[in-house]
């Protein structure tokens, strides 16, 4: 453990070397200088992170597997991206504390996901996130809020916090698609 710590030191830009994050192979980034992470965070695997600029994430934060983070963007109009010759920017990420990103979820340039959320599986996050709210969907969208006094959640209630939040997010698309539920 201890030639993984020295390992993740050396890539990422600051992290807590008391308390190390746990970051399961495959993990992917462009610079790695530019990542910053508190204590306590787990990285499934298959983790990608477009660090063009930076991204922080908090303490005690859960990453699912697939989980993208993508500070790196470019231009709407096609004749100013053109192509590789075109131009990239980068926006910086903020990921607070005490937060749980659902498996396959995307977090676009600029978003700030604030300490206690839960950001369902699948979601893509374009907007910033409330601390303390659930979201998911494409783009993901406020689901329910979470009562910042409860603390940190057990793993059984965050479980259940998103799985709700997934009913809720395909029970408004049948409705939409005009199905029943």
């Amino acid at each position: 453990m201890e030639s993984r710590t020295r390992v993740l030191a050396q890539l990422l830009g600051g992290l807590d070397a008391s308390n190390p994050p746990f970051i399961e192979p495959p993990f992917r980034c462009d610079y790695g200088y530019n990542i910053t992470m508190g204590s306590d965070v787990y990285l499934n695997f298959n983790c990608c992170i477009l660090d063009c600029n930076k991204v922080t994430i908090g303490s005690r934060v859960l990453f699912g597997p697939n989980v993208q983070v993508y500070a790196a963007a470019h231009p709407l109009d096609g004749h100013v991206r053109n192509g590789t010759k075109g131009p990239e920017y980068a926006l910086p990420i903020s990921i607070g504390d005490d937060v749980w990103v659902g498996g396959g979820a995307i977090i676009l340039p600029g978003v700030s996901v604030g300490s206690g959320s839960v950001v369902g599986a699948g979601s893509v996050v374009t907007r910033n996130v409330e601390p303390f709210t659930v979201v998911a969907g494409n783009p993901a969208r406020l689901v329910r809020r979470l009562k910042p006094e409860a603390g940190p959640l057990a793993p059984a209630a965050a479980a259940a916090a998103v799985a709700e939040a997934a009913a809720e997010v395909a029970a408004k698309a049948a409705r939409a698609a005009g199905g029943s539920s």
